[in-house]
Formats: structure tokens, sequence, C-alpha cells
């Protein structure tokens, strides 16, 4: 079986093009869906299997491409016929340049294009570093695109409404931008074949069966990315495209060999799902052959293993072969698999850092215990999906790619296992601190009929440099207080700090034990504890406490054009802009760098995603933290 991926921007008519592909030669097979976000559709061609895995649009779904492109022998882009939508085409290509996976572009809907093809291919050309290369040039009769000549084999193809297009004499008119745009590609070839350079200094015709050869090795090679034209929802150009994946697309073994740096890989999971009453189910291609139930993978035996395709009703996948995998819970999304164990993907399949969180919380106190299990388990079907847990609640914190991520996690958690949940924003995780030196003493006594308490502590309390932490010091004299009390007093003094007069954390703080007083008989570590807890307590009412905020270091990964749209965006969010520059190996990227309160994380992931069209994301990590405002306390 052959295998591709089909990906692009949101609207650009991926699914029509997987039918379109699929019914080339009749009924295709049944379509996979997963979740709302990706599906397989088998279908065969001119006697082969293949498989089309269609990734939804949207940045939000591109986590699920790493996968795909996993096990996949070549990838489609999908984009419009626009030249200004080649911005939103930007991520996917990157995706693919990282993944090093063989691709064609696919320009859709050539019927309604307003601009020139090779207008489109230039802004494309921006975003990639790998030359983008026209295989076709559009045959247009009063600007109506009408049909496209192949440069390699300079026939002309005019499109037929819902049938494959009609050989046709290549228009008078046409045949200088024909040789024109041929000379172009063969030119970009050449830069990969000695021999083919020759021909073209000499001056020598290039046949087009060298050229195909020439073409499909370095397809294969990922060096160039040849572009085609059509309109899937007329079956416009689709025929040419499926050709082109059945001559030049290389077979498993390029995907085996490029997952070669993991170990010696059996299978990938492309697709994976959680369906009620039959529990995950996972969507595999062999990479080795010899797939089938009971064989060791990732450690443990494969459960039922239903093939895809003519393996349907077989005893087991060939290499190359897809099939799903039920009753096998050791297998997770995001992995790939040898015999004996399980690694991680390649970094270029990794998702982007899920930076959206929500503390998720069931409506039903009887759903607390199902709550967690279910996570977990959704954890194994979506790679970009990340668990932790909220400090101040406890409750489940969920880290992920945005507001419709969300949203199909817990339509999942309803569906698939009847919870009700509701996700809510994550509080800041605010400090307090002092702001100027005190010296307080306190003393415990208590007498309760046998042995009392007792304890006096004297300490002397100062604000540290931001990011100093907390310090411990003791200059008793004389066993004012015994040594062995001493660490009683530390302890004391560590659970006031845990939860300070505001009920946030203090920090940046040092306290010295000066002095003091015990009793022979009434004294304990209790006391002492006791005394240090309620020592610092009152030092920090007359130590001016302010409260401190977290401050993020932000890297924004932003197409360049626009960056400059980011400055006013950071700067109403009271962002200090730290610089952009270019993205090293991402060719159209800046990576724009500022410090922001963690506070401004969730109007960062809304307002981004509306400024850059959905095509930028963020990481970000605790740089310090900064005064937010002066804390009043009234007397006790």
């Amino acid at each position: 079986m052959r295998v591709f991926t089909i990906l692009g921007p949101s609207q650009s008519g991926k699914t029509t093009l997987v039918r379109a592909l699929a019914g080339l030669e009749g009924a295709a097979g049944k379509r996979r869906e997963t979740a709302a976000v990706a599906a397989m559709q088998p279908f065969s061609f001119m006697g082969e299997d293949w498989a089309a895995i269609d990734i939804a649009g949207g940045a939000e779904n591109l986590a699920q491409a790493g996968p795909a492109l996993a096990a996949s022998d070549a990838a489609v882009l999908c984009v419009p016929a626009e030249a200004e939508a080649a911005v939103l085409a930007a991520p996917y290509l990157r995706k693919l340049e990282e993944a090093g996976i063989p691709s064609f572009i696919f320009v859709n809907r050539m019927d309604q294009a307003a601009d020139r093809v090779a207008d489109i291919v230039s802004a494309l050309q921006t975003y990639a570093n790998h030359n983008i290369i026209l295989r076709q040039v559009p045959i247009r009769e009063k600007d109506q695109v009408v049909g496209a000549v192949d440069l390699i084999s300079e026939r002309a193809w005019k499109y037929i409404e819902g049938q494959p297009s009609a050989l046709i004499e290549l228009p008078q008119g046409m045949q200088n931008r024909e040789q024109e745009a041929r000379t172009e590609m063969l030119e970009a070839l050449a830069d990969f074949d000695d021999h083919l350079l020759e021909e073209l200094i000499e001056d020598q015709q290039v046949l087009p069966e060298e050229a195909y050869e020439i073409a499909t090795r370095v397809l294969q090679h990922n060096d160039l990315i040849p572009t085609l034209m059509g309109s899937a929802e007329h079956s416009n150009g689709i025929l040419r495209l499926m050709k082109c994946l059945r001559h030049e697309a290389p077979e498993v073994s390029a995907a085996r060999e490029r997952l070669s740096e993991v170990g010696e890989v059996v299978a990938v999971g492309c697709l994976a799902d959680q369906v009620k009453h039959i529990g995950k189910t996972v969507l595999l291609r062999s990479m080795a052959g010899g797939l089938g139930n009971g064989v060791p993978v990732a450690g443990d035996t494969l459960g039922s293993l239903t093939g895809v395709g003519s393996t349907a009703n077989g005893g087991g996948l060939a290499a190359g072969d897809m099939g799903q995998a039920v009753k096998s819970d050791h297998l997770k999304l995001g992995y790939c698999y040898m015999a004996d164990g399980s690694e991680t993907l390649p970094d270029w399949a990794q998702p982007r850092p899920s930076t959206y969180r929500r503390v998720v919380t069931p409506r039903h106190e009887r759903d607390d215990a199902r709550l967690s299990t279910a996570l977990e388990r959704l954890t194994e079907i979506d790679p970009a999906l990340q668990i932790g847990q909220d400090e101040a609640s406890g409750h489940a914190l969920l880290h992920l790619q945005g507001p419709l991520h969300l949203r199909r996690v817990m339509a999942t958690l309803h569906d698939e296992f009847g919870i009700e949940a509701a996700g809510e924003k994550v509080p800041p995780s605010l400090c307090e601190t002092v702001t100027k030196p005190v010296e307080i003493r306190y003393r415990h006594r208590k007498q309760s009929g046998g042995a009392g308490q007792f304890a006096d502590v004297v300490i002397e309390v100062h604000p540290l440099p931001r990011g100093s932490g907390f310090q411990f010091s003791d200059t008793v004299k004389g066993g004012a207080v015994p040594k062995n009390y001493i660490p009683s007093v530390e302890a004391g003094v560590k659970d006031a700090l845990s939860e300070g007069l505001n009920g946030h954390q203090v920090v940046d703080i040092a306290v010295n034990l000066k002095d003091g007083k015990h009793h022979a008989v009434d004294s304990s570590d209790f006391a002492f504890r006791t005394a240090g807890k309620n020592a610092l307590r009152e030092a920090l009412q007359e130590a001016g406490l302010v409260l401190l905020q977290p401050i993020m270091k932000v890297s924004i990964h932003v197409p360049a054009i626009f960056t400059g749209g980011l400055v006013p965006m950071v700067s109403g969010m009271k962002g200090q802009i730290l610089g952009f520059s270019a993205e090293e190996g991402a060719a159209g990227w800046d990576v724009f760098e500022t410090l922001l309160p963690q506070a401004a994380q969730d109007e960062l992931c809304h307002t981004l995603a509306s400024a850059t069209r959905g095509t930028a994301w963020f990481e970000t990590g605790f740089d310090h933290y900064e005064e937010a405002r002066r804390v009043e306390f009234a007397d006790a």
C-alpha cells in the first residue's frame, strides 16, 4: 500500500481533493474519521492500494500532521489559487520541510484563479528553503483557466467537467510561454544532474523520458518541490497529480529510512481515536512486514488488527500496509514502535508547544476519579494534549493548542466517557515579598494542665534581590535558643512563607534568628516551630508587603509579514519588547522575543491568532518576578 498525507490551510479544498483522487476509478473504501481532525481514505488506483490521510486545516490541528507524515511516503500541500493566501500555507510548508518528506504542491480551484500561477509560486517561495518549480502552466481563454500544459511531456490538456482532461494541440499563443517555463524547470532540475546541465549548455533537446527520470529522483531526494494545478471540485488536473504520486513518490523503505535514527521501526501509529464501547483504536502502518494479531509490537502483543484495503481479510500486514488495532492499550500516538519497545517520533513530528492552559473540573463530584482516568487515555491518542496539576486547586491542568482543541477534548469527554466537565482560566502564580527590614519578638506560651508550651524568639527580616528565594541564618549567643530548637524555628518560618497574608507564597526574603528564650520543661520543637511561624506572620504585617507577578520570556515564531503588527499588540499587553530577528533555517519567518506578564498569556493566544491569521505560535518560560501593586493591611 502507498500512503500520502494531504494538508493545507482551512477552506483550501483538501477533503474535496481526497474524494476526487479516491474516486478516479470508482467506489473508494470506507473513510475513517478521527475526532473531526483527520481522516484516512483508502482507495485503489491502477491495480495498487492507496491511502490518503486528510489533515483538517487550522493551526490547532497541525499537531496531528507529525504522526501522519511519519507514516507517509509523500505529501501534498493543497493551497488556494491566490498569491495573498501563500502566508496561510507557511506553517504547513515549514512542517513539510522539517519532515524532509517528498512533497507536491497542488494549486486548487484554478477555475477561480485571479492571480498568475507564477505569482502564486513566487509568494509560496518566500516561505520555502527548497526551490519550488512549476510542472504545469495554465491554458487560459478570456482570463479563464481551461486547461494545462505538462512541461515535461509538452502535452496540452483541456479540462472537462467531472471527467478526465482531453488531449489537445498546444495553443499557438502558448508556445513561447511553455518554452520559457520548461526551460526554467529544466534549469532547476539540472542543478542536481550534470548530464542534463551539459545538454542545456549545448542546447540539445531533452527527451521527456530523461526529464521524468530526473524529476523522480529529485523528488525522492527531497531536493525540489514540484507544483501542479487543477480544480478538485470539477475533477480537473486530478489524474495528473495521481500519476505523479504513483510514478515519483518513493516506496515505504524511504519512510522507514527517515525514522532509522530512532531504531528498527516495525510500525508507526498515524491516527488514533477513542470509540465508545470499543476503546482506543490506533491506525498503524507496517514498516517491516509480518504485522498481525499476537505479534510483539512496542513491548507487548497486538490485540485485534484489521487490515485496510485489499489486506482487510488477509493474514497480516506486509511492509507498507495499514491496519486498525484495537485491544492494544499499550500503543500511543506520537511514537514509533519497535518489537520490544517504543520511542517518541523525531523532533520534526512533535507538535508545537501547547501554551493554552485551562483548569478542568467535573460538573459532578462523582466524576472526579473518572475524569483523571479519561484525560490520561486522551493523552495516549492526542500528542498535543498535556496534563499537569493546578497547585492552587489541585484540579487537572490541561496544556492545549487553543480554544478549539479544548472544545474537542470536552466533546470527547462527554461523548465517549459520559463526563461533563468545564475548563476555567488558570489564575496567575502570584507571590509576595517584603519592602523593608523589621525586627520582631514573639513569645509563645500556653498552659493546659500538664506540661506547657513555651518559646521566645527574636527574628530579623529584610528583603533580598529578585530571584534570591529564601535565606535563613542565626546569630543566637549564649544558648538563649538551644541549637536543637533552631531547625524548628526555621521550619515554622517556612510554614509562614508558604502562604503569606494574601494567600500567596513569600519569596526573596532573609530571616535571621537573633535571640530568644527557652524553658527547661515547657519548651519543645512544636513550641519553637509555632513561635517561628507566628513571629514571621507579624513581621510580614510590618514589613510592607508587595505583590509580585510572574514575567515570562516569550518567543513568538511568526511569518515576517506580520512581525511589525506584533509591536502594538505586545505593548497593549504591557509587555517589554526584546527584539526580533530572522529565524534560522525557516525561510520567511521571524522570532519575536518579549517579556510578558503570565496573566496575559491567554490574551496572547487569542490576539496572536487574529493578528497573524492563525499562522504564528509561541513558546514561553519563566523569566522573573516583578512588583505588581502594593498590598495594604489593616491593623490586626
